[in-house]
């Protein structure tokens, strides 16, 4: 029996809903976006899948009028920075990011101030206005690329201190100040938790995202973004991982490489605001009752753009 759902009394198939989102997205142009983070259901009717500034560049290139971003508030906010004439829906309005969230521009400002030259690098995963206050983003796989062709050798680095510090080992020759924030899902998993699974599975890979402690990092056999870590376990001869990243890509992995074996690094390494978003909530977005439209002022949306172009102009 195929999963269902409840709606107002009757009983809906998934593939049911995926269909009427389909229609309705097909109707009303509507572009869906989906981080890889998100469940297969929402995967399957999305337009593009990815990560976060992956999706918002595709955005930027569609014709359609209206996006809607599965996933949190920040990668949200990144698609109307770069689509600023497309209407831009948060599919569930409580999807946040605790990593994002953690640091204010206010904050950010006093910083500054104290460190008067050193240049702020912010990870993707910031909000708009903190962008503002920054000299250059980064995603995670691009951040030791943009951080060794900064002309500064001094570099306060926002907001994850654990991707800050991956990068920092390899740049010895630079100057890095970290301050004390970091993304609480993939800060769970611990070396105890690598001597288990090791244990476990003394053939698997270990596959880390540089969101984790840097006590994981160090014993990982690869270490990237969410793509990256999905690229190198399709392509690689190996026929067994563990993953140091959101159990979802574990579950994405086994649909896509059934000749080889997946497990999660740690069963707790669930991003609950990433599973906020449900297949009903997208239906709903498409139906025009769901959701949050994300709005930004110009001269928000500007300063952080220019954050985001000196990323894309340094490669």
């Amino acid at each position: 029996m195929p999963p269902i759902y409840i709606n107002r009394g009757k009983i809906m198939a998934i593939k049911d809903i995926q269909q009427e989102i389909l229609r309705l997205k097909k109707e009303n142009d509507i572009c869906i976006l989906a981080h890889c983070y998100q469940e297969p259901e929402i995967l399957e009717i999305a337009d593009f899948t990815g990560d976060s500034f992956g999706l918002s560049v595709s955005a930027s290139k569609v014709k359609n009028k209206t996006v809607i971003m599965c996933g949190v508030r920040f990668m949200a906010e990144t698609v109307k920075i770069l689509s600023p004439d497309k209407k831009v829906i948060l599919s569930n309005a409580d999807a946040g990011c605790p990593m994002a969230e953690f640091m204010d521009k206010e904050l950010i400002s006093q910083v500054r101030e104290q460190f008067p030259d050193y240049l702020v690098v912010a990870y993707i995963n910031t909000t708009s206005e903190l962008k503002t206050v920054c000299d250059v983003c980064v995603t995670s796989s691009s951040a030791l690329k943009i951080c060794s062709q900064l002309d500064s050798d001094k570099i306060l680095f926002i907001p994850d201190k654990n991707l800050g510090s991956w990068i920092a080992k390899q740049l010895p020759d630079k100057e890095f100040k970290l301050l004390h924030g970091c993304c609480p899902t993939h800060a769970k998993m611990t070396a105890e938790d690598v001597k288990k699974a090791k244990n476990a599975h003394p053939d698997a890979l270990l596959l880390v995202h540089p969101e984790c402690d840097p006590e994981v990092v160090e014993l990982a056999d690869y270490v990237g973004s969410t793509t990256g870590i999905m690229d190198y376990a399709k392509k690689s001869a190996a026929k067994e991982f563990i993953i140091g990243t959101e159990n979802s890509i574990v579950t994405h992995l086994q649909l896509e490489c059934t000749d080889k074996l997946f497990y999660p690094l740690s069963k707790d390494c669930i991003c609950h605001n990433m599973k906020a978003t449900t297949l009903v909530d997208v239906l709903n977005c498409c139906k025009g009752i769901g959701g949050e439209e994300i709005e930004l002022d110009e001269e928000t949306r500007l300063g952080a753009k220019r954050c985001i172009d000196k990323m894309i102009e340094l490669g």
